[in-house]
């Protein structure tokens, strides 16, 4: 299922996402040679209507086509097939930031693991995966280590920080097995800054000679800790402003993300009494009644959080979560 080349298909810098699998065979491992030879690996596409990442990726090597890049780098192609109806992922298919475990023997998992093997071997130096979001978020970095080489890793986007242990099975929690790992949240696809921050970004992990292990300072960050992911269930029906459903949320939900709300907070009405949103904490336990209120056929929050990746996307809210809840952090001080 993988493709492994080593140089830059003819077209990739100029082709749009849609067409990927035109020029590419499926999911695909470039490695390019750079003066430094541990390679910084980058991901992109791993759903395939975040566009940001290729875009990225294309501008970085244009400005590198009369020169020698500062590091070797490791593009990974992901989704091309979904790429090419604009799709997070197509019905069927494993969600590709998901398969990065080593629990599953399909073809998805066999590539993940695949990927992982080749870049342990080229003692990769650091990871960037490069996402977009559908609601309104700013950008931040994500992180599944608290360890100062991560935290100064994903300081370099920006001061929005978020540490995370769930969900399994995400790329960047594979690779910080092997070196410093980054989730890039980079806002909309359409925002052409967040092409630009990335890219950028990208071009200033290539020139570093190594990342400090020195913790940084306390207040150099906003450091936020995922707590809780909310979903909504298979059975229950769902919409905004519309009382024909089972849970009406609130038309302008999304306006709620990285800022910190107060308990009672509204998202949405019930319009069948028992109907719940779903609430797991990093432990797996089902923490509904402890985050929310139905009281009065009203959902609230039950105590004050802050959410991040609420979306008015109905379909990404069935093929992932409707939000993410977390609390601030203090920095740990190795």
């Amino acid at each position: 299922m993988l493709t492994i080349i080593e140089e830059l298909p003819d077209g990739f810098l100029e082709v749009e996402a849609q067409r990927l699998d035109e020029l590419l065979n499926g999911p695909t491992l470039i490695h390019l040679a750079g003066e430094r030879p541990e390679p910084l690996f980058i991901s992109i596409m791993l759903h395939g209507n975040e566009t940001t990442g290729l875009l990225a990726i294309q501008a970085l090597l244009k400005r590198y086509q009369e020169h020698d890049l500062p590091r070797a780098l490791s593009i990974f192609v992901g989704n091309v097939s979904a790429a090419a109806l604009k799709q997070r992922r197509l019905d069927g298919q494993h969600d590709y930031n998901r398969i990065w475990t080593e629990q599953g023997d399909d073809q998805e998992h066999q590539m993940s693991t695949q990927v992982i093997e080749q870049m342990r071997q080229r003692r990769v130096f650091a990871s960037i995966d490069v996402h977009n979001n559908t609601g309104l978020n700013p950008h931040y970095a994500c992180i599944n280590s608290l360890a100062p080489q991560f935290t100064r890793l994903a300081s370099l986007f920006g001061r929005t920080v978020v540490y995370f242990t769930k969900p399994d099975g995400v790329q960047s929690k594979a690779f910080s097995a092997l070196c410093p790992a980054v989730t890039l949240e980079c806002g909309q696809p359409a925002n052409a800054y967040g092409v630009e921050h990335a890219s950028r970004y990208i071009e200033t992990c290539l020139k570093l000679e190594q990342i400090s292990e020195e913790p940084l300072e306390q207040h150099s960050i906003d450091l936020f800790h995922t707590v809780a992911i909310v979903k909504m269930p298979q059975d229950t029906r769902f919409g905004f402003s519309n009382n024909k459903t089972d849970i009406e949320l609130l038309s302008e939900i999304d306006r709620f993300n990285f800022v910190e709300q107060p308990a009672g907070t509204r998202l949405g009405i019930l319009h069948k009494n028992n109907a719940r949103l779903e609430c797991i904490n990093e432990a797996g336990e089902e923490v509904n009644e402890q985050y929310f209120s139905y009281e009065n056929n009203h959902i609230e929050l039950a105590l004050p959080v802050m959410p991040s990746m609420l979306t008015l996307n109905e379909q990404v809210i069935r093929q992932d979560c409707l939000c993410y809840l977390m609390e601030r952090l203090a920095m740990p001080q190795h």
